[in-house]
């Protein structure tokens, strides 16, 4: 990584202090790298940690989207992350979570960025016609507990064009793209939760 990508490198300490008193982001923890923060939170709810867990990893080597799709960032440039959640649902339920947290990425991006957005169902999030944001939303059954709910997100904050994969670079945005300047990663990592977590609250009622 560059000096000002090292810069930019996401501090569990500093995004959880500023999530005090909230469900999502009770507890969070930043990896340097991972297959997928999917698979990492799943490896930690075995040891039954609260719900609202949050897993970043400032490089995912198998990230994954919707259909077996593969979710490609450049390290420490965007924002992929997992959240452990124990909503009170049917399993086959779960497209209600993923229309929660497309919508409540989008809201967030137009509400602190100024970028209008629109979502493409079931679980993208797109500027432009362009795919800025993703979710994967992967539940797993229980007995006698509320199942549990994984729900991955990945957002292209910083990427340049050059990032992208040839064969995407006519489908994906990042923010700064839009914007033509970098985006502040803490700080906006700190308002997507920030949303997820009130309107986790008023949808899914915990």
């Amino acid at each position: 990584m560059s000096p000002l990508e090292l810069l930019d490198r996401l501090v569990a300490k500093e995004l959880q202090a500023d999530l005090s008193g909230v469900v999502i982001g009770r507890e969070i923890i930043v990896l340097g790298e991972t297959s997928s923060t999917n698979d990492a939170i799943l490896q930690m709810a075995k040891g039954n940690p609260k719900e609202g867990l949050v897993v970043f990893a400032e490089h995912q080597i198998a990230g994954r989207g919707q259909r077996g799709n593969r979710w490609e960032s450049a390290a420490g440039k965007g924002l992929c992350f997992s959240i452990l959640l124990r909503p009170k649902i049917d399993i086959n339920r779960s497209p209600r979570l993923t229309a929660w947290a497309a919508k409540a990425v989008a809201d967030t991006i137009q509400n602190e960025l100024s970028l209008k957005t629109t979502i493409k169902l079931p679980n993208d999030v797109q500027i432009d016609g362009r795919k800025v944001a993703g979710v994967l939303v992967e539940m797993r059954a229980r007995e006698k507990a509320p199942h549990l709910a994984i729900v991955g997100i990945g957002i292209n904050v910083n990427q340049s064009l050059q990032d992208f994969a040839k064969e995407l670079r006519g489908q994906a945005i990042s923010l700064a793209m839009a914007l033509n300047r970098q985006v502040d990663r803490q700080k906006f990592a700190v308002a997507v939760l920030r949303n997820l977590g009130r309107t986790y609250r008023e949808a899914f009622g915990s």
